[in-house]
């Protein structure tokens, strides 16, 4: 797949489906995760927590089940991710897992916060040219695609997995197969002020959400 940056969030192997999500049921099994990323999900900075609000709950699930077997949070030097494989492990089964993707995709999407100084010249180049073509052109996400939204998530956090994704935190375990299509996009910037531009591009379309 040519065209990637999903920082983010996060990409691998889809997990086992299982019945469709109960939302009622996923807003109750959510109260644990409040303290991190916010009563709606909105993501908390000052914690390294994202924002999950609107996310697509197929992505979430993957995402969720990747912490729960080790696919994702198990490099040593991943302390954000290794916090969050224990807090998916208080999901008891897959079922739980896709009653609070539900919920978390039913909500607004957040979003963006504060400022974003760039070249959104520059970054919409470098986005429409290297991630557009999944992540969508004003970065909304593409579900067919397997690409999460980025648009009002938290920018540091946002560069932080760019950065795992470049240094091998993320995307190196053999079942994360678009981990591993991430991996290999995390390196087709040529410089961190590119990067730092693209951010800023992703910032100004979540802006006023």
């Amino acid at each position: 797949m040519r065209h990637v940056l999903g920082l983010v969030i996060l990409f691998a192997v889809s997990a086992p489906v299982v019945a469709a999500g109960d939302a009622s049921r996923g807003e109750a099994l959510y109260v644990s995760c409040r303290s991190c990323h916010g009563e709606r999900a909105e993501g908390n900075a000052t914690m390294n927590a994202p924002a999950l609000a609107g996310q697509d709950a197929v992505y979430l699930e993957r995402q969720l089940m990747h912490f729960k077997s080790g696919v994702r949070g198990s490099d040593s030097a991943d302390t954000n991710g290794a916090q969050m494989r224990a807090m998916a492990a208080t999901l008891p089964d897959a079922q739980a897992v896709a009653d609070v993707s539900a919920w978390l995709a039913s909500l607004p999407p957040a979003a963006s916060r504060g400022e974003a100084p760039g070249d959104l010249r520059n970054g919409n180049n470098y986005y429409q040219s290297k991630c557009g073509a999944c992540h969508g052109g004003r970065a909304e996400g593409n579900s067919a695609l397997f690409a999460p939204r980025l648009a009002g998530q938290d920018l540091a956090y946002l560069k932080r997995q760019y950065l795992a994704f470049q240094q091998g935190l993320r995307g190196t375990h053999p079942d994360d197969r678009y981990g591993k299509q991430m991996r290999f996009m995390a390196n087709s910037l040529p410089s961190e002020k590119d990067l730092d531009d693209v951010l800023a591009f992703v910032h100004a379309q979540g802006a006023g959400q």
